[in-house]
C-alpha cells in the first residue's frame, strides 16, 4: 500500500515538473512582456492560471499512475510514451510562447500538444477508463488556451 502511495506521489511530481519547468520561462514574462500584449475579451485573469495548471498536472499524474499500474500490457506502455511526449510539448509551449516571446510558434506548439493530448486521452481510455476521463479537463483547458494563444497572436501582429 505504501509503495502505491509513493508511486502515485512520484507520478504527480513528474507531471508537476512540466509546470515547474514552464514557470521558469513564464513567471519572469508575466509583468514584463505578457502584460503589454493585446488580449481578447475572454482572457482570464492571470491569477487563474497557476491553480488551474496545478490541478490539471495533478489529474495528469493520477491518470498516468493508473495507466502505469497496467504497464504489463503493450497498450499501457504505448499510452505512457504518448503521455511523456505531450508532457514534453506542454513544457515546450511555455518555453516558446513566453521564453521566446513568440505567440505564432506557441500556437504551432499548442496545436501539436492538443493532438498529443487527444491521442494520450484515447489511449488512456482504452487502458483505464478513469485515466481517460481525468484528461477531459486538461484537453478542454488546452483547447481554451489554444484559442487564447491564437487570439493573442492575431491581435499582436
Amino acid at each position: 500500500m505504501i509503495n502505491k502511495i509513493l508511486s502515485l506521489i512520484i507520478f504527480i511530481i513528474i507531471a508537476q515538473s512540466a509546470g515547474i519547468i514552464g514557470s521558469f520561462f513564464t513567471a519572469p514574462q508575466i509583468e514584463t512582456w505578457y502584460v503589454f500584449l493585446e488580449k481578447p475579451f475572454f482572457a482570464p485573469p492571470n491569477w487563474l492560471f497557476a491553480p488551474a495548471w496545478v490541478t490539471l498536472y495533478t489529474l495528469m499524474g493520477i491518470a498516468s499512475f493508473l495507466v502505469w499500474q497496467k504497464r504489463q500490457f503493450p497498450r499501457a506502455r504505448s499510452a505512457l510514451y504518448f503521455y511523456l511526449s505531450q508532457l514534453l510539448f506542454n513544457a515546450l509551449w511555455s518555453i516558446v510562447f513566453f521564453g521566446m516571446q513568440s505567440p505564432f510558434l506557441g500556437f504551432l506548439v499548442i496545436v501539436i500538444l492538443w493532438l498529443l493530448i487527444f491521442i494520450t486521452m484515447v489511449k488512456f481510455w482504452k487502458t483505464e477508463k478513469i485515466a481517460g476521463l481525468l484528461f477531459i479537463p486538461y484537453i478542454l483547458w488546452v483547447s481554451f488556451a489554444a484559442a487564447l494563444n491564437l487570439a493573442i497572436w492575431q491581435l499582436n501582429l
